[in-house]
């Protein structure tokens, strides 16, 4: 693998933070926000920051130890136990084309919303400008510059929203560090929906393609994690304190589209128009990204899918748009998909946990002893929680 010049080093490293970030920020982070904020008030601010801490644990192994490597994390899962990165790379391409269904209907739905167009065609296009991007030669850094861009304009928008709203500060500030109400379902959830299934491996796989693996880019691919959960953290305190100015005045949020009705109350008409664009942005970002990293897996299981990546992420998006129109957004498949994707973070960070002291995989890196063990209780909590939420939500779907 060709290590990149300096001058793309920087461009590589921001937009693999930005491809993590808006990964992470789809419709499911929108909504999430705005129904746990209406919720649990100005309490939700202490959610958001343990899931920062539990965010970080987690990102900080994972990026390190694939750079480190230089393999994606399907490879790394085999030199741990052979056969596993193959279970891997199933668990989140399965994951991963699910929830893409749910991603196109949600870039759908802000064209509906902003132009009034069926939701089938406005996902439809959607689909045409995401494949866009990876009929383009340089289709690496064009998915760069395009997360970046749309990540810009997501927190340029919410933060007038939240102006606009004008919550609490002084509650919100001490409820963080001193909450009336604790929920840990909300952190769990949101734990989920920022660092969960392909979005853990998002950024990481992105520098491994850009060729900045080794030891010698450790400070560099630090830095980058802590980017990326910086921007989705940033998104989302913005959007909790849109929505907490809302919920303030005694505003009740739409139950059939949350956040878009924090935009409206703040705003407005003018208000539920720029949901729509956030809702795009969101929404069209996490498809790239879920295609991406999803593919990302897919390359490992033969040579013929790793030479002509492009055109397998084109055939997901493709796949997960037919998926939509065909038959609406799979409530049922998307539930169970989503108790599955909060066990692939335990069992991805487990591995990588365990690659890192591995000198076949790491080499003479030698992996911080406070990262394992801050890893180690996540994968732990996290594997417990998705158990449980799989054991008691599994017989539901099927009644």
């Amino acid at each position: 693998m060709t290590p990149p010049q300096k001058s793309t080093l920087r461009g590589a490293l921001i937009g693999a933070a930005f491809l993590m970030a808006t990964s992470a920020i789809g419709p499911g982070f929108l909504t999430q926000t705005a129904v746990f904020t209406e919720r649990l008030g100005p309490s939700f601010g202490f959610a958001i920051l343990v899931s920062i801490v539990i965010d970080l644990a987690a990102q900080l192994n994972i990026w390190r130890v694939i750079s480190v490597s230089g393999r994606r994390a399907g490879a790394v899962a085999d030199a741990v136990l052979p056969g596993l990165g193959t279970v891997l790379a199933a668990l989140v391409a399965l994951g991963g084309l699910a929830f893409n269904v749910g991603n196109v209907a949600g870039a759908g739905l802000g064209i509906n919303v902003v132009t009034g167009a069926p939701v089938w065609l406005g996902a439809v296009i959607s689909a045409a400008v995401a494949i866009g991007l990876f009929v383009i030669k340089e289709a690496g850094r064009a998915m760069d510059r395009f997360s970046i861009a749309l990540g810009f304009v997501l927190v340029a928008l919410t933060a007038y929203v939240a102006i606009a709203s004008a919550p609490p500060l002084g509650e919100a500030a001490l409820r963080t560090v001193a909450p009336v109400t604790l929920d840990i379902v909300s952190i769990l959830t949101i734990v989920g929906g920022t660092v969960g299934g392909y979005i853990t491996f998002a950024g990481a796989h992105r520098l491994v393609d850009a060729g900045i693996a080794g030891p010698s880019h450790v400070p560099e691919v630090t830095r980058s994690a802590i980017t990326a959960i910086g921007v989705a953290s940033f998104m989302r305190v913005v959007l909790f304190l849109a929505a907490l100015g809302v919920v303030s005045q005694g505003l009740k949020l739409d139950p059939a589209n949350p956040s878009a009705s924090v935009f409206r109350h703040a705003s407005g008409e003018l208000g539920y128009r720029l949901a729509g664009i956030v809702m795009w942005s969101a929404a069209i970002t996490s498809v790239v990204g879920a295609a991406y990293t999803s593919v990302s897996f897919l390359r490992g299981l033969h040579r013929t899918l790793d030479a002509h990546w492009p055109r397998v992420v084109i055939a997901f998006i493709a796949l997960s748009t037919i998926i939509y129109v065909m038959i609406g957004q799979p409530v049922k498949v998307l539930l169970l998909v989503g108790a599955l994707n909060g066990l692939i973070l335990p069992v991805g960070l487990g591995t990588m946990l365990i690659a890192a002291h591995r000198r076949a995989v790491v080499g003479d890196y030698r992996h911080p002893r406070a990262l394992t063990v801050l890893g180690a209780l996540v994968a732990i909590v996290m594997a417990a929680a998705s158990s449980y939420w799989l054991w008691r939500d599994l017989p539901k779907l099927f009644r």
